[in-house]
This record gives structure tokens, C-alpha cells and sequence, in this order.
């Protein structure tokens, strides 16, 4: 397994375009996929994005099993008009908090914006095999051993 490429990298550059450039493409689709269309809002004709930058698609699946606490969501705050950046609390009944003040007229872009925070705060070590917890049945846990 690889690392998150270090500041500067240009391995990190190079994920960073194909992100932003996966963002823009996808534009004027609902909902959201790092896929790059052909034509800018048409997802039938694809040419590039996790499917052919598979260190991106990595990095993407660490970032996402990263834990609840903490992790950076998006909050339409005016239905198909404004969204902004929050973060979760980890805690059931504690809504997120709201990320500085910035409001974005468009769901990519603020997705982009979160990649971006994500990508600053994971570790290069992040979701690497050696940090893998095996789950709930650990032998540490106090579960009976069977």
C-alpha cells in the first residue's frame, strides 16, 4: 500500500488536477462521482478519473474510512442554491458545526474544497495495514474467548 503523497509531491499535484478537474466536469449531474465526462454534465461518455488514476481512487477509500469524528461533511443549507462545510461531532444528537463562513453556489465545489481540507489534515500514514483495526471482536475488548 502507498503513502498519501507529501506536500509538494508531484504525485500529489497530479491528484489534486484530476480531482478539481473531475469537479468541474461533473457539473450540472446530481449528486457526486470523481468521474471525468467527456462533455461537461454528461456522464455518458467518460475519460478519466478514479477509474484511470487509481492513486486517487486510494487515497479517496482511506479518506472515507476515516472515523466519524471530526470528518468534514457538506450541509445544503438552501435547497439546490447554498451549501456549506461542516464538521461532525461523533456524537448522536450533536449536529456539525459549520466550517468558517464560506458559501458555495455549486455541490462540487465545496466537495473539492473538502478534498483539499481532508487531504491537509490525513497523515502520509494514513490507512496504512499496520493501522488496521480488525473490528469489533477483538480479544482486547473483553469478549469472552471462544
Amino acid at each position: 500500500m502507498e503513502p498519501i503523497p507529501p506536500k509538494g509531491s508531484p504525485e500529489r499535484d497530479s491528484m489534486i488536477k484530476e480531482h478539481k478537474e473531475c469537479t468541474e466536469s461533473m457539473k450540472g449531474v446530481a449528486g457526486f462521482s470523481i468521474l471525468k465526462c467527456k462533455t461537461q454534465g454528461d456522464t455518458t461518455e467518460l475519460e478519466g478519473g478514479v477509474h484511470e488514476h487509481p492513486h486517487l481512487k486510494r487515497v479517496l477509500l482511506r479518506m472515507r474510512g476515516e472515523s466519524v469524528v471530526g470528518k468534514l461533511i457538506i450541509v445544503c443549507t438552501k435547497v439546490e442554491e447554498e451549501w456549506r462545510i461542516a464538521r461532525l461531532s461523533g456524537i448522536r444528537g450533536v449536529p456539525p458545526e459549520f466550517v468558517g463562513d464560506k458559501v458555495y453556489t455549486n455541490e462540487q465545489d465545496a466537495q473539492h474544497d473538502i478534498f483539499l481540507m481532508r487531504l491537509e489534515e490525513l497523515p502520509e500514514t494514513a490507512g496504512m495495514p499496520e493501522h488496521y483495526n480488525p473490528g469489533w471482536k477483538r480479544r482486547d475488548d473483553n469478549w469472552p474467548v471462544t
